[in-house]
């Protein structure tokens, strides 16, 4: 008999799997002033510039970043949204972003994150780390982990519509055909 545990990571992994590698490598980034520069003569770098700096894709940050705190002796960080901010990947995995989130960053680690979920079946659940090896980024929900290719994470999610978006921000529509074609 499998534990209430053992069950959880067993579907959770899975479809954690899934929600992360149906995103499509495009590029986009949007701007975010830091309250922080990283050492780049002075000049104040962008939630997404930091990212980069650090070693990430812009495409873990979803659109709507208008700032940044970074305490450059600890790692300790936190980035802003313009409110809280959730969405739909391929119209069933959900993702939940606080309006306030954050954690540890060094180079190629994101750590003790908090403030961003994802839901699997009915469970909300917490990435406690993001860690980058090579040309993969391995998730961690605490009780799986998963790694995908940073190509995946080229594009930035819009809050409300994800990466189904139409220029109005809205959720793209795709019409059917009750045409029926058979070989």
């Amino acid at each position: 008999m499998f534990s209430p545990r053992q069950i959880a990571v067993t579907l959770a992994f899975p479809l954690l799997i899934l929600f992360l590698t149906t995103l499509p490598p495009l590029v986009t980034a949007a701007a975010a002033t830091g309250d922080a520069d990283a050492g780049n003569g002075g000049t104040s770098l962008t939630a997404y510039d930091l990212l980069v700096s650090y070693g990430f894709p812009v495409g873990i940050l979803p659109q709507g970043a208008i700032g940044y705190d970074l305490d450059k002796d600890t790692g300790k960080f936190s980035v802003h949204l313009n409110g809280s901010c959730s969405f739909a990947l391929e119209g069933s995995y959900q993702l939940r972003y606080q309006s306030r989130f954050g954690g540890y960053i060094a180079k190629n680690r994101l750590s003790s994150l908090y403030g961003v979920s994802v839901k699997i079946l009915f469970l909300w659940l917490n990435i406690v780390e993001v860690v980058k090896n090579g040309d993969n980024l391995e998730f961690s929900v605490g009780i799986a982990s998963a790694s995908f290719p940073t190509y995946n994470f080229l594009v930035c999610p819009q809050c409300g519509c994800g990466l189904n978006c139409n220029s109005n921000g809205h959720i793209l529509k795709i019409r059917n055909s009750n045409l029926v074609s058979s070989v």
